[in-house]
């Protein structure tokens, strides 16, 4: 005897997810949450836990948060610092929409983010003379896309015994960030993104109200 159903089954981007680690050569999607690095200072890493990213004032990207999915890049910031004042945190981006930098004197270089973009990403090993490490490279455009979410790497253990502490206290408070979560999908019991609901449709088939991000679903059988 066969069986007939009518359903789906789908995988999102990582959307929906705590965070999905790619390759630094790997093209981030667009509105995707992504494992990122960014390195600072131990003085300044307190800060950050403390109040949240601020929008640097330039860069070789202009104005953003700057962050890498590679660790080694990360890890060389802030440059010219003593290397035992430093700090790589693990961090949590809504990167949004994405504009690909591949080029010295690229037309948006420093002006993607009035083009609608959130993001600015330079791919490794693409040849600009601004980036002579060859390593991967991001910009954010809002700090509030990016959330600190783990320390990486800090120079001894006290330090980062006492980093962790402050991120789990202020975890706690419940401040904002890139990913934090208000609600969840009655429908496929997701955690939905702030400000982000996901979409409810009918099933072609049975009519059931559905959410397109559940994972599996099967039209009950008609009498």
């Amino acid at each position: 005897m066969s069986v007939q159903f009518s359903g789906w089954e789908v995988v999102d981007d990582g959307a929906c997810f705590p965070g999905v680690l790619l390759a630094p050569a790997q093209k981030p999607q667009n509105k995707g949450v992504y494992k990122m690095f960014h390195g600072t200072s131990v003085a300044s890493a307190r800060a950050i836990i403390a109040g949240g990213f601020k929008q640097s004032s330039g860069g070789m990207l202009g104005k953003g948060v700057y962050m890498s999915r590679d660790m080694k890049k990360a890890a060389h910031y802030p440059l010219s610092s003593n290397p035992n004042d430093r700090v790589i945190f693990e961090l949590r981006v809504r990167v949004g929409r994405v504009k690909r930098i591949d080029k010295d004197n690229h037309p948006l270089q420093m002006t993607w983010s009035s083009h609608g973009y959130n993001t600015a990403w330079v791919p490794p090993n693409c040849g600009m003379i601004s980036v002579p490490s060859g390593l991967e490279e991001d910009c954010v455009f809002d700090p509030k896309r990016v959330k600190v979410v783990g320390i990486a790497k800090a120079p001894t253990d006290a330090i980062e015994k006492e980093l962790k502490q402050l991120l789990a206290k202020t975890s706690k408070q419940g401040k904002g960030g890139a990913g934090d979560h208000k609600d969840v999908c009655s429908l496929c019991k997701r955690k939905t993104q702030q400000g982000t609901h996901h979409i409810k449709q009918q099933c072609w088939n049975c009519g059931q109200n559905i959410c397109i991000l559940t994972s599996k679903h099967f039209c009950q059988r008609k009498p």
